[in-house]
């Protein structure tokens, strides 16, 4: 299983777009919700089926009128999403959130916003909503999806990414410093979105998320679609080097002896999935190509392939990079990458475990498209830290595992 990095071509035509002036709401004067709410299920799926923009339970999307925001529940796919996958919440008490003061404490902080989240549903709505609801909604367009492409995260997760940002992107997009996930990131977007208006009289429909993704507001699909390929050109053209995907054949023994290794340390029931291309096993060549995937790109690489990877020298060495995986952190490895033999990744379900290949696939790409843009830049630990303690991050893990929702 492979995750594409999208290119030049994934899309229509490059184009750009810009949203609702500074003060609106997205309109629905004519009673259109039935057939706007079929506009966002067809939106979410062709986004979410696409591997060049979506991978495993990640993303969300959302439509709003005058009065309700939907948004992707969480434990909804957006390949597969209908319109009971979304989660309505009341705006105007989903706005009130914003004259809350919250604890200063990380978890009472999330505790409460999640309580107050939950709180913005409309009447009946017993789903849980995304926990980026409150960063759709202060966006004033009526579509807003949220992606996280490879090419994108080369920029957001290169050392040189702000700088490039600004000269592709700074006149029409805001960008996001990486900040706590939840509450804060919401109110760092907000902050970013009322400067921007301020600065430009008019507010951004394109936002730039370090070690997160992308953002893209509109009116209509066409505006989102319109925006999004234009994105992609224009960073297409600043990339020196594209993922390497072709398959490298391995010595078949030690293959076999590695994937034996793999079986017993993971015990019974383990369903594992192998994959050597040139990048691959560049990466697994010595501990200096290893360093571009030493640590998290994104929250979403945390949640389905692990905050780190493990690294065999090769096949005989697979037991002593596992062993010293679960002594620093207290559990098995979900990606062994071994050299001249490639990467496995070992789930307890096989839906996981392609899952974990396919994210890791995508942190390859990542690492290669940052090559592009300064270098890898990886989370810093105590944000991974808190990314792999955060409840709605294991709510999210404990509703995808061995589904295809998260």
């Amino acid at each position: 299983m492979s995750a594409a990095a999208p290119d030049s071509g994934s899309r229509d035509a490059p184009g750009s777009g810009r949203g609702a002036d500074a003060g609106g709401r997205g309109a629905d004067t004519g009673g259109r919700s039935s057939e706007r709410l079929a506009e966002l299920v067809a939106l979410s799926r062709r986004y979410g089926s696409d591997p060049a923009w979506v991978l495993a339970g990640g993303g969300n999307t959302s439509y709003k009128n005058e009065s309700t925001l939907w948004v992707k529940a969480s434990g909804s796919s957006l390949g597969t999403i209908g319109v009971e996958g979304f989660c309505a919440i009341d705006r105007a008490r989903l706005d009130a959130i914003w004259d809350r003061k919250y604890p200063d404490n990380a978890d009472e902080r999330e505790a409460a916003a999640l309580a107050d989240l939950m709180g913005a549903r409309a009447p009946g709505e017993t789903k849980r909503p995304s926990v980026e609801t409150l960063m759709h909604g202060f966006f004033p367009q009526a579509f807003v999806v949220h992606t996280h492409p490879s090419l994108v995260n080369g920029l957001t997760c290169g050392r040189g990414g702000e700088e490039v940002f600004g000269e592709l992107f700074g006149d029409e997009a805001i960008w996001v410093p990486l900040v706590d996930p939840g509450y804060i990131l919401a109110k760092t977007v907000r902050q970013a979105f009322e400067a921007f208006r301020a600065r430009q009289g008019r507010s951004p429909a394109l936002m730039f998320m370090q070690n997160h993704g992308l953002l893209v507001a509109g009116e209509t699909p066409e505006e989102i679609d319109s925006i999004s390929s234009s994105v992609v050109a224009r960073l297409a053209s600043r990339v020196s080097r594209r993922p390497d995907r072709r398959s490298e054949a391995v010595d078949a023994a030690s293959l076999a002896e590695m994937m034996r290794s793999i079986a017993s340390l993971a015990g019974p029931g383990a369903f594992v999935a192998h994959r050597a291309d040139a990048d691959i096993l560049a990466f697994a060549r010595d501990a200096a190509g290893f360093a571009p995937l030493a640590s998290a790109f994104s929250p979403d690489h945390i949640v389905y392939a692990g905050h780190e990877f493990a690294l065999a020298e090769g096949a005989e060495d697979v037991a002593r990079a596992w062993s010293d995986y679960f002594v620093r952190n207290g559990g098995p490895p979900r990606i062994v990458l071994a050299r001249g033999l490639g990467a496995v990744s070992v789930e307890r379900t096989q839906a996981a475990a392609a899952s974990a290949l396919a994210l890791f696939l995508d942190a390859c790409a990542v690492a290669v498209y940052a090559e592009s843009f300064g270098g890898a830049l990886h989370m810093p630990p105590k944000m991974v830290q808190f990314i792999r303690n955060w409840e709605v991050e294991r709510y999210r893990a404990k509703t995808s595992i061995g589904s295809t929702g998260g």
